[in-house]
């Protein structure tokens, strides 16, 4: 057994994982510089010319030298500055009126920098260029067949039997590692009985070969004698076992069977592994589709549900005399749980609401509708905001896990008086401009959904005509810019002093401007603006 394993480490193959050297771009492919080197130097009388390596330390004061950075970590070359001697017959032209014309050091010296500069700048584009080319070919979108499962079957017994055909075995399998990384299943294979598709899989410890291969070795069999070492799967002459794997994960791994005993060249070995590549590419090409189709499929959902959650925002002011609602909202993600509301109730009543299910994503845009439909239901019978948020409150606590808060400013507006009875859950802001001052509504109480026997309290306001009352989620409250700055109440009520004169849906652009420029085009949490204005009659 000692011999066989001796043997046997002869045919291993180690590599390493070292990272590709960056591919640098060659100053020979810029094929316009050695006439502007030409022109450089008749114009100047000074030679310039491109030398490979780094430049000198040292240089004497007619030299000069400068690297040329392509802008990938080392310079493949610099160029090289010095006083040239034109031929006999180029002198004699000069003395006629023509040839080289010999400027200063310091003009030559400052003249080659821009060049030096300007080919630097050349070769990094080339190489942006080349990255980018490479991105794009990753970027080509994969497109489903209609049998792709059966495409896929196929094309791995073919590989298989191309990889076994070209090094002259009869037979070839692919073992793949399950979820634990425990077994080994044979997934594919040609030459062997389709039964071997029913064995179990096999344990991947004990599988001496399979292990050494998935270090990254390709073991060579050559004789029965190794055979028993190296737990060969299959009875055979002669065998090789190559890992298979991705850049970042480890597949499993590709047998190929021979009847007799055979020795492997390198050459063969090394073909070999290009299989086991294009077995990888395969397989990782299959994840990749289903996770693109599944992402394709869940991002057309998630498009529809943000259409229907923005399109369940009220957009036509209520027909109230001397009255005006506009709102605005935007989610952090594509879907959000903030929210705004308005709706009639009998006996003048304006209904009036901003929500903010405390949570993100798709949670909070469930959380959101479920308490903006319990909101509708729940405000139609009640006449006290504080009742319609104790009803709601145990709603959203009986209907959640006990982990689903919400916040909620919800008004009751007396249109023929401009009074106003509202009650809070949470930290919704809310405050009343005026032309010349503001004041805050704003109260604290505990979320909705914390504790079934929270109280609310009702709380009065009198809005008088001209005034303007405004209520926001906290991430309009607590947006913050890139200085660190929170815009806060003061910060939303300044942009409206001198300017409730304007329609509210005007007032309403004034706000998201300010809170936009405030705190950047991408918002970190969700947003909600509702604007009331009680016009003067």
């Amino acid at each position: 057994m000692t011999v066989a394993k001796s043997r046997t480490k002869k045919k291993l193959k180690l590599f390493t994982g070292e990272a590709p050297k960056a591919v640098r771009p060659q100053i020979d492919a810029v094929a316009s510089l050695p006439e502007v080197f030409r022109a450089f130097r008749q114009t100047t009388g000074w030679s310039l010319e491109y030398l490979p390596g780094p430049a000198p330390a040292q240089v004497d004061d007619l030299s000069w030298s400068s690297p040329v950075n392509p802008g990938v970590g080392t310079t493949p070359g610099h160029l090289r500055l010095t006083p040239w001697e034109a031929p006999s017959d180029q002198k004699a032209a000069t003395k006629k009126g023509a040839g080289a014309k010999t400027v200063d050091a310091q003009t030559a010296r400052s003249l080659a920098s821009s060049l030096s500069e300007l080919v630097s700048e050349l070769l990094q584009t080339r190489h942006q260029l080349w990255q980018r080319e490479a991105e794009l070919a990753a970027g080509v979108p994969l497109i489903p067949h209609a049998e792709e499962s059966q495409h896929l079957a196929r094309r791995l017994e073919a590989v298989l039997r191309g990889g076994a055909e070209a090094v002259g075995a009869q037979s070839a399998a692919l073992y793949l590692l399950d979820e634990a990384t425990t077994h080994l299943k044979l997934r594919s294979c040609w030459g062997l009985p389709f039964d071997r598709m029913t064995v179990p899989a096999r344990p991947l410890q004990g599988a001496v070969a399979d292990l050494e291969a998935l270090l990254g070795h390709a073991v060579v069999m050559r004789d029965a004698e190794t055979m028993g070492y190296w737990k060969v799967p299959e009875t055979c002459g002669a065998a090789v076992c190559v890992p298979v794997s991705t850049p970042t994960t480890l597949l499993g791994t590709f047998w190929i069977f021979c009847d007799e005993t055979q020795d492997f060249s390198d050459r063969q070995t090394n073909l070999l592994e290009m299989v086991a590549g294009r077995l990888a590419a395969d397989l990782e090409r299959e994840m990749l589709l289903r996770e693109g189709v599944d992402s394709s499929k869940l991002k057309k959902q998630i498009a529809a549900a943000e259409r229907l959650q923005r399109n369940q925002l009220p957009t036509i002011s209520p027909l109230l005399d001397n009255w005006e609602v506009a709102g605005f909202n935007t989610q952090a993600e594509a879907l959000g749980g903030d929210f705004y509301d308005w709706f009639c109730l009998p006996n003048g009543l304006l209904a009036v609401a901003v929500g903010d299910a405390m949570e993100q994503g798709i949670n909070a845009a469930l959380s959101g509708n479920a308490l903006k439909a319990a909101l509708r239901a729940h405000g139609q019978y009640h006449r006290e905001p504080q009742e319609t948020l104790k009803q709601l409150n145990l709603t959203h606590w009986t209907g959640s896990a006990g982990d689903q808060y919400a916040a909620l400013f919800f008004g009751l507006i007396e249109t023929a008086t401009g009074r106003i009875n509202y009650s809070v859950a949470g930290q919704p802001a809310a405050i009343v401009v005026g032309n010349k001052n503001w004041q805050s509504l704003s109260r604290a109480y505990p979320p909705l959904g914390e504790s079934p026997e929270a109280d609310y309290d009702a709380h009065g306001h009198q809005l008088q005509p001209g005034e303007v009352l405004v209520v926001f989620s906290d991430g309009v409250r607590d947006a913050i810019d890139e200085q660190g700055r929170l815009l806060g109440e003061s910060g939303v009520a300044e942009t409206l002093l001198g300017q409730v004169d304007h329609p509210a849906e005007e007032l309403v652009a004034l706000l998201r401007g300010r809170v936009e420029n405030h705190g950047g085009r991408e918002p970190r949490d969700d947003q909600t603006i509702l604007v009331i204005k009680h016009q003067r009659p």
